[in-house]
């Protein structure tokens, strides 16, 4: 066992996990896992998957990668040194491709940049449309509540005034208790009822395999918390990529993680084990966009527009 197998073998036991527990975590085959503490890397398919289990190995047990990869470079190789079977050589690759082929591949990222730049416009299209098709019916209810306020002011006018030839043998007193009476209902009319404030909105925008892209919209903070029935290994970042939180939750209150995000415009949440795992957003809890009894680790992107007054 090498130095860098003996050390994360260590750090898994100390967690209180299991190689099948770290399997379910990673999604790497248990005998790869073995192979790394064992440090015999020849069964795995090259040395950059090598390097990769390595990486999704210590970032599981809450280690930081970069100290790994530097404290034992002697021991884990580096994937520079892959070559092409011998019998493949590069310019015999390079004849073995078709001319047309050759140039799909050129047009091909291209055509990739086309459309996330057109994903990109119709989400920014999709929000701007919301909010002025919000602020259009606003507008046109409060113009509709002005309408009937001064149609009822007409009407109560009217019939004041039926009333007043009616009555015009009665005394002055009677007029000005009449006249009070109307500036009374005049006043009553006026009152309309406070509109109520929309609620949170929490929606999901899109979803693909293991990641999952949410709106938060109508609040006035964003609120993260994370809760843990089981064990799972989480992390907090914002759009930028600044860390909040990262490591193991169990199962107790007291590994109930919180983190206020009010002044973010993003958040990414990576849960290693879903189903063990709740999140709440401002105290309502989100759903997930795909079962968790279906997909263990998910990568959960939440967009929060700020409430406007």
């Amino acid at each position: 066992m090498t130095e860098l197998g003996n050390r994360l073998k260590e750090a898994r036991l100390a967690k209180g996990l299991s190689l099948d527990d770290l399997q379910s975590m990673t999604k790497i085959q248990k005998r790869y896992l073995v192979g790394i503490e064992e440090g015999n890397y020849s069964s795995m398919p090259g040395n950059f998957y090598v390097r990769a289990f390595i990486k999704q190995y210590t970032e599981a047990l809450g280690l930081n990668p970069d100290e790994i990869f530097e404290t034992y470079k002697s021991e884990i190789p580096a994937s520079y040194n892959e070559e092409l079977p011998q019998q493949l050589s590069r310019v015999r690759t390079h004849k073995s491709i078709p001319r047309s082929n050759s140039k799909v591949f050129d047009i091909l990222p291209k055509i990739l940049i086309g459309v996330f730049v057109i994903g990109v416009a119709s989400l920014f299209y999709y929000f701007i449309s919301s909010y002025a098709n919000k602020d259009t019916n606003e507008a046109v209810r409060n113009d509709n509540e002005q309408v009937k306020l001064v149609k009822s002011e007409n009407l109560e006018k009217a019939k004041n005034d039926e009333k007043a030839n009616e009555q015009t043998g009665k005394s002055g007193s009677s007029k000005q208790d009449d006249q009070k009476t109307d500036e009374e209902k005049s006043v009553e009319t006026e009152k309309t009822p406070a509109a109520e404030a929309p609620k949170q909105e929490l929606a999901v925008v899109q979803s693909s395999g293991k990641n999952s892209t949410y709106s938060l919209n109508n609040a006035d903070k964003f609120v993260v918390k994370l809760v843990s029935k089981g064990q799972s290994w989480v992390s907090i970042k914002n759009g930028l990529g600044k860390s909040f939180f990262q490591g193991m939750l169990t199962a107790g209150a007291a590994e109930t993680q919180t983190v206020d995000l009010s002044t973010e415009k993003e958040a990414v949440i990576v849960v290693g084990r879903a189903v063990d795992t709740e999140i709440y957003v401002n105290d309502q809890k989100l759903e997930y966009a795909v079962a968790p009894n279906e997909v263990v680790r998910q990568n959960i992107t939440i967009q929060y527009v700020p409430k406007t007054e």
